[in-house]
């Protein structure tokens, strides 16, 4: 009995480390959606931390921690490397983003080591910013800041 607790609370730490990282990977691989904005983004470039919620499709929820560097790849496009941690432990993963309006950039994400996917959404306010997350595993709502 106590292997089988341990095996599945083993399987909920990686779907955990997975998902955060996801969360904040979502950040990345995101295709271009109806590029509207004429400026350049307002700037994601440069170093971004914070936390929030990890929900999971089993319904149990965990903070997370991130940090996350955004490097700028084109003009209204950014690559990610981002690193979160929960209770159940510590994930790394890479992105790139795209803007879709004003402040906002939206994509999908993937992560090779858990297997996740899923979108992602963004919305800067100035030296803060937004991060929603999405995916079959569960979803996370992640606040950073400069």
């Amino acid at each position: 009995m106590s292997r089988m607790r341990t095996d599945h609370k083993s399987a909920q730490c990686r779907l955990a480390y997975g998902f955060a990282l996801g969360a904040l990977a979502l950040i990345a691989s995101v295709p271009a959606i109806g590029l509207t904005a004429k400026k350049p983004s307002v700037g994601l470039e440069g170093s971004w931390s914070g936390g929030g919620t990890v929900s999971f499709a089993s319904g149990s929820t965990e903070h997370a921690r991130c940090r996350a560097y955004y490097r700028r790849a084109g003009s209204t496009s950014y690559t990610l490397s981002a690193t979160c941690a929960t209770a159940s432990g510590k994930a790394s993963q890479t992105a790139s983003v795209r803007q879709v309006a004003e402040n906002r950039y939206s994509g999908s994400f993937y992560n090779s080591e858990y297997g996740i996917s899923g979108v992602i959404s963004i919305v800067v306010h100035g030296r803060s910013q937004t991060v929603n997350l999405r995916s079959d595993s569960g979803s996370a709502v992640i606040s950073l800041s400069r």
